[in-house]
């Protein structure tokens, strides 16, 4: 087998002697030994044949369930047939990054499409290219706010944990502070955060819905923050983003999310997709890249990437973002979804999960598992579980049924458009009989 080093022997030698080194290894000097190995012990190769087969056996251990109930950052949609037949093509099928724009039309224009319908989503002014997903999208946002004298993260302890894990991991490397604001009844406690706004705040983030299900009150959240002179940045879901109010009239600065729900499959954790949106104050602080629309030399529509931080690429430690590529097929995934949904699609979906979670949990009231927070949901909701959560899910995954997330003693539960009042109902009497309602 020939090597992945396109360079010869003899190339590699003189590019050393150049540099005044002795062996590739000196390249890696400045590495501990004890990260180094010698050698990799790998099996003999097999046939295409044979690693099909033993892929199968691999793949024929998962548990696929025909029934989920269960969300907390993932959740499972109906995805339109076209999407994976139009983004499978093998024009879009490729790792290639667009910078040469005389080359990559049709990719940069997809990119395009896609900051334009982020742009309607979170009503805000400018979107990037995309980023590798939700949480780091958070992090990147609170990258972006902090200012010299205002470094602080203020975050909502009512986000997903592993949003908060994530912001606080790149807080850390900048030597950064991160506070989580406490909760209150399943909500962020707006008199907890105003004792914590004070003038080396750089931003507060809320999600919205928060991880248990709950509205928040955003706007007069987004007031609060504003009024100490911090930035404001909301995480939404895409989904509950067709009828609740856009981040840009809660007054946000900086809106990210989750694009997994448009039209991505759960995959076993990925790839996702994150989004970024701002307002034009703070677009040029937006990391990663902005494709934008020109005309060539013909006068025909043409498209280029108009913004990038360029220093990402060059400046290494210094550089305010590490966001140097995009998730171009996971991005046109949403694009193509969101077409083909289109807005009363959108909202249809929206609308339906909502409805089906509300009846959802008036029917698991009624077995037995009551409501822990009382505020409107949209479609994920915390319930108390009068029997050991896991003892409740075992029950459940009997009947091909994946059950709500154990959360603090409770259930969290998620309810899509996917799932029928049949199989709601069917979850219900399960959980009558583990009750004893």
């Amino acid at each position: 087998m020939g090597s992945y080093v396109p360079t010869t022997k003899e190339e590699r030698r003189q590019m050393l002697d150049f540099i005044g080194l002795a062996s590739m290894d000196d390249l890696y000097a400045a590495v501990p030994a004890s990260m180094k190995i010698d050698h990799v012990n790998l099996p003999d190769g097999k046939s295409e044949l044979e690693v099909r087969g033993m892929m199968e056996e691999i793949a024929g251990k998962n548990r696929v369930f025909p029934t989920i109930f269960r969300g907390a950052g993932a959740y499972d949609h109906y995805i339109p047939s076209i999407v994976k037949s139009v983004v499978s093509k093998e024009t879009f099928l490729t790792a290639y990054t667009p910078y040469q724009a005389e080359i990559s039309q049709g990719i940069l224009q997809s990119i395009f499409e896609f900051q334009t319908m982020i742009c309607e989503l979170t009503g805000m002014d400018a979107a990037n290219a995309s980023v590798y997903d939700g949480a780091s999208a958070a992090a990147e946002a609170a990258a972006m706010c902090r200012e010299r004298r205002r470094t602080k993260t203020l975050v909502s302890a009512a986000a997903h944990p592993m949003v908060i894990r994530t912001v606080q991991t790149y807080c850390e490397a900048s030597g950064t502070e991160v506070v989580l604001v406490p909760v209150k009844d399943g909500k962020t406690d707006s008199e907890a955060l105003v004792s914590l706004l004070d003038d080396s705040c750089a931003c507060f983030y809320l999600q919205q819905p928060n991880y248990y299900g709950l509205i928040e009150d955003a706007a007069a959240l987004g007031e609060l923050v504003h009024q100490k002179g911090a930035k404001y940045m909301m995480g939404i879901n895409p989904i509950a983003a067709a009828l609740l109010k856009t981040p840009a009239e809660c007054g946000a600065d900086v809106a990210v999310g989750e694009g997994q729900p448009l039209g991505m499959p759960l995959s076993f954790g990925g790839p996702y997709l994150g989004f970024m949106a701002c307002t034009q104050a703070m677009m040029r602080r937006l990391p990663g890249r902005i494709v934008g629309e020109t005309a060539d030399t013909d006068g025909e529509r043409a498209f280029v990437l108009t913004l990038q931080a360029r220093e990402q690429h060059i400046r290494r430690e210094k550089a305010s973002s590490n966001i140097c590529s995009n998730q171009a097929l996971c991005a046109m995934t949403a694009s193509v979804y969101l077409a083909a949904m289109g807005a009363r699609g959108l909202r249809e979906a929206a609308s339906q999960c909502c409805s089906k979670a509300h009846y959802a949990a008036a029917a698991l009231k009624r077995a037995g598992f009551p409501l822990r927070y009382q505020g409107d949901f949209f479609h994920e909701f915390v319930t108390d579980s009068p029997v050991d959560a896991e003892t409740v899910l075992k029950k459940l995954e009997a009947y091909g049924i994946l059950g709500g997330l154990p959360i603090e003693g409770g259930i969290l539960w998620c309810v899509t458009e996917k799932n029928t009042r049949a199989q709601i109902d069917r979850l219900a009497e399960l959980l009558k009989e583990v009750s004893g309602k």
